[in-house]
């Protein structure tokens, strides 16, 4: 690749280092097979990333812009609450299920050198998106599912690189909290104690 531009060559070696990532995973191939199949010297890939971790994370800064985060646009205003969160959700979700070891690898990219660009990426993605959905919402309520839901992310992530979530029960778990913290659950939580406390026939 004699003769490319400095972003010609970042471009060509991050779309290589996607491929890897989504057949291999995250510790799934070395930077000198990078290097080979993007046909620059290695030395080059660490002019222009300092270190596999941070060459990582600018390839799922860009596997994240161009999938995950590529239709999040806000809902339309109508929709409710609930089915708003269900729509952000499915769209950031969805390419993950096709790709599960990209999860992975974001998982952990996100713990390494530099990882916190991708949370950085991350929020200023999503957020937009969020306050649309919760601006009617009491302010505190909709930092508080915005801080939850947040949180709950990063568990199902660890959760799911641990190998002990499938990916398929990763967005239904999301969809139940996202029901629970905008539903009435004041019933429901009736409905447990009454039974809890129901004497037993004999």
């Amino acid at each position: 690749m004699k003769g490319a531009s400095e972003s010609e060559a970042r471009e060509i070696i991050l779309r290589v280092v996607e491929g890897f990532l989504a057949t291999r995973g995250y510790n799934g191939f070395q930077l000198r097979e990078v290097a080979k199949e993007a046909r620059v010297s290695l030395s080059r890939i660490y002019e222009l990333f300092g270190t596999r971790e941070e060459l990582i994370v600018a390839a799922m800064e860009r596997w994240m812009s161009h999938n995950g985060y590529a239709d999040l646009t806000p809902p339309l205003a109508k929709q409710g609450i609930y089915e708003g969160l269900l729509y952000i959700l499915r769209s950031l979700f969805e390419p993950w299920e096709y790709n599960p070891r990209m999860l992975d690898a974001f998982h952990r990219a996100r713990r390494g050198r530099g990882g916190d660009r991708l949370v950085v990426q991350g929020a200023a993605a999503i957020r937009p998106a969020l306050q649309s959905v919760l601006k009617e919402a009491d302010p505190q309520h909709a930092a508080d599912v915005e801080l939850l839901l947040g949180n709950l992310f990063y568990a199902v992530f660890g959760r799911f690189s641990d190998g002990e979530l499938n990916i398929t029960d990763i967005l239904p778990t999301l969809e139940r909290a996202a029901f629970r913290l905008t539903a009435d659950n004041t019933s429901a939580a009736k409905s447990g104690r009454r039974a809890a406390t129901r004497p037993r026939k004999h």
